[in-house]
């Protein structure tokens, strides 16, 4: 286990490799192509990098027509690339207002769920009403809960079946708090945006709040945008 550790974690200390693990928590799959330019290296040396990841595990790939697609061999390794992202100190103390000023650190996807300030007062606000308890930092839903996404149209049986984990709390580097993540946080972040709650951002992964969604947030979740 110690041997596989070192490994993994020289693996991912590497500036480029760990570059390129970032740029993957976007949640799309890319070319290799594409990763060479976003994190700003030849195509020989991304193709070195990627091979290494891809026999690691921590990647997979996928060839549609002509072009090959990476993206993380699953949806944990996402989870872990942001909990790491919290072990980064903050450079500055923190200026009054500063979150109106970083729209990466008050809303954005992390992969494929909802986080930010906003991701971890929706997780905050299920917990404080009881919809979503917290047992030795392991989330489930309560029975309340049960009916509560039901109306809120959120089917949690058709999310058990699916070959993942069903909810858990994923360390939010910007907010050092949990958000909610897992195929339940997948489906809040989609059903957000197919409402017209939040509107994603060219290039980034940042989201948009819109009108509907600063109201709904506060009817759903008591939040003040």
């Amino acid at each position: 286990m110690e041997d596989q550790f070192i490994k993994i974690a020289s693996l991912i200390g590497d500036p480029t490799r760990a570059l390129i693990m970032w740029t993957l928590l976007d949640g799309k799959a890319f070319t290799a192509t594409e990763l060479a330019i976003a994190v700003n290296t030849s195509p020989q040396n991304i193709s070195m990098h990627l091979a290494k990841l891809l026999e690691a595990g921590l990647l997979c790939v996928e060839k549609q027509g002509r072009h090959k697609y990476y993206k993380f061999s699953n949806k944990e390794i996402a989870y872990v690339i942001e909990a790491m992202a919290s072990l980064v100190p903050p450079v500055n103390p923190p200026k009054k207002n500063s979150e109106k000023h970083s729209p990466i650190k008050h809303c954005r996807t992390c992969y494929d769920h909802l986080a930010g300030k906003i991701g971890v007062a929706v997780a905050e606000s299920l917990l404080g009403q009881k919809i979503i308890l917290d047992t030795d930092n392991k989330f489930e839903v309560s029975v309340e809960g049960i009916k509560w996404f039901s109306d809120f149209g959120i089917n949690l049986e058709d999310l058990k079946k699916q070959r993942r984990l069903f909810l858990k709390p994923c360390l939010d580097w910007s907010e050092r708090k949990n958000h909610i993540a897992g195929s339940l946080g997948a489906s809040l972040l989609d059903k957000m945006i197919a409402d017209d709650w939040l509107r994603k951002t060219k290039d980034s992964r940042a989201m948009q709040i819109t009108g509907k969604g600063e109201k709904e947030l506060l009817k759903h979740f008591k939040i003040v945008v």
